[in-house]
This record gives C-alpha cells, sequence and structure tokens, in this order.
C-alpha cells in the first residue's frame, strides 16, 4: 500500500525522481544538490523514507517510481474529497468554483469531461 501523506519536501523530491527516471542515485543527488541544496545524506535520508513508503524503489542504484505521477496525484485529490467533504465531490466541485471564477473555456472543458466520462445508470 502507498503512503500518500507526503510533506511539500518528499513532493518536491518525488517530483524531481519522476522527471528524471529511471536515474541513477549518484545523479539524483546531484540534482538535489543543485535545486534543493541538500547534501547527500539528506537526498539519501528522503529517498529511503519515500520507498518505505512505497512511492519509489532504489534498486542496484537506480531510482524510479513504483507509481506514476499522474497516479498519485489523482489518489491524492480522491483523498481530499474524501476527507474534507466526506467522499461528495459535488460538494468539492461546488467549494472549489465557488470561489474561483469559471472562465466559459473551463466550463465547457468541464462539461466535456463529465460527458465522455459520465457511467450508464
Amino acid at each position: 500500500m502507498i503512503d500518500i501523506e507526503l510533506g511539500a519536501v518528499q513532493e518536491r523530491f518525488a517530483d524531481i525522481v519522476w522527471a528524471h527516471e529511471p536515474i541513477g542515485s549518484g545523479e539524483l543527488v546531484k540534482i538535489c544538490r543543485k535545486e534543493l541544496n541538500w547534501k547527500k545524506s539528506t537526498t539519501y535520508t528522503v529517498l529511503r523514507k519515500l520507498c518505505e513508503k512505497g512511492l519509489l524503489q532504489n534498486v542496484d542504484g537506480i531510482v524510479s517510481s513504483l507509481i506514476s505521477r499522474e497516479a498519485f496525484y489523482s489518489l491524492k485529490s480522491e483523498q481530499i474529497v474524501e476527507d474534507s467533504y466526506q467522499g461528495s465531490l459535488p460538494a468539492f466541485v461546488s467549494a472549489f468554483i465557488s470561489r474561483n471564477d469559471l472562465t466559459i473555456q473551463e466550463a465547457d472543458e468541464i462539461q466535456r469531461m463529465i460527458d465522455t466520462f459520465k457511467k450508464e445508470e
């Protein structure tokens, strides 16, 4: 089971891995030094934690994800709806759009998505 509860730093690290995977752990250390100003030990500590959470793997020094970025953020979105809106997608959408005016193009795009994914009763 994947633990999708990540802090901002862990999420940023995962984004780096997703952008470069598969990536050698040495190269990952270099990228993290440049982008996050991390020491080697910090990179390996965060990597180990995300491997323990079931998000990443480090096999023979090659780091890759066990779940895609898209799948992770989809799970995270589902968890937000479940935790904050008692699982009600309409309540989530209502809360979101009540504070953000939709353009006609956005409304049309959302309607197309609904039409595409609407389940037969």
